[in-house]
């Protein structure tokens, strides 16, 4: 997809980071968006950056984890559109958690598997319908390098979002081969990113029903402070990768690093000396800790 302009895109996890800023991209090249965010008052604010006399912007209050409120707003965007397709489906949405699987919540860990996934599944469902019944779409579905490396180094666990992002990412390679089957008029694009500097950690723990430790915001602060890529950057890299009709996206120096290292020493990748390798090359320094 060349030109966003009149084009109408729905975008999950919108109220804020890469979301928000995929919204401000693509309001400012004349689409019209419908934005999903569990977060009512941050997807309105966004939506308040977006709105413009040339195009509609709606908010819709979304858990996308939940498969029937999805479907209800995917009629609701169909009412307030008054459109029968959509043309871009940015299935962003997601939290973070470091529960094992042995030892953690269960609730904690289930849930951000039903965010992480369940929200790229169930957005699927009910929007690529209107996805396949547009002239021209495309479906981007937000991974992760976790989806490439199940890891935050070898002191902290991290199955259920590392297997959530996996999940999104075979899926999503997966969905590209049947669109050219049943559907060749729709790309499919996966969207890794490395460390981008969002509100992920107080998002998340806000959805995980959470209370804000007293050291969060200064946690947060040094995640943001450290990251090599904003959310900016990183929307304009999707964008980009869209237009030129590129199915694997990756996002930051890091996630680029990360890939070589992947193919260079796959055996290796869960050794501790893949972490020291990744740190001696500048990747993920305030993310992953030191071995």
């Amino acid at each position: 997809m060349q030109n966003f302009t009149g084009r109408l895109a729905v975008v999950t996890g919108a109220g804020s980071g890469i979301g928000r800023e995929l919204a401000r991209s693509l309001a400012s090249e004349g689409c019209h968006l419908a934005l999903l965010d569990i977060d009512e008052t941050a997807v309105e604010e966004t939506a308040g950056m977006c709105r413009a006399p040339a195009i509609v912007v709606s908010t819709h209050r979304c858990d996308v984890a939940d498969a029937a409120a999805v479907e209800r707003t995917a009629d609701d965007v169909r009412a307030v559109h008054g459109v029968d397709h959509v043309n871009v489906l940015i299935n962003n949405a997601g939290i973070g958690s470091v529960e094992g699987f042995v030892h953690g919540d269960r609730a904690a860990w289930e849930l951000t598997f039903d965010v992480c996934w369940g929200g790229v599944y169930h957005c699927c469902r009910s929007f690529v319908p209107l996805v396949i019944a547009a002239d021209e779409g495309v479906i981007v579905n937000v991974s992760s390098v976790n989806g490439m490396w199940a890891s935050l180094g070898p002191n902290r666990t991290h199955t259920s979002y590392s297997a959530a992002k996996f999940a999104v990412r075979g899926f999503t390679e997966a969905l590209m081969t049947e669109m050219r089957l049943v559907a060749p008029h729709v790309d499919v694009a996966v969207v890794m990113p490395g460390h981008i500097g969002t509100s992920i950690l107080s998002n998340s723990q806000a959805r995980l029903g959470r209370r804000a430790t007293t050291n969060l915001a200064e946690t947060e602060a040094a995640f943001q402070a450290t990251a090599p890529t904003t959310p900016a950057e990183a929307a304009r890299i999707v964008l980009d990768g869209v237009r030129a009709g590129r199915w694997r996206i990756l996002i930051g120096p890091d996630a680029e690093l990360l890939d070589v290292a992947l193919r260079a020493d796959p055996e290796g990748a869960y050794e501790p000396s893949f972490v020291e390798h990744l740190h001696e090359q500048g990747a993920f320094q305030g993310l992953i800790d030191p071995v």
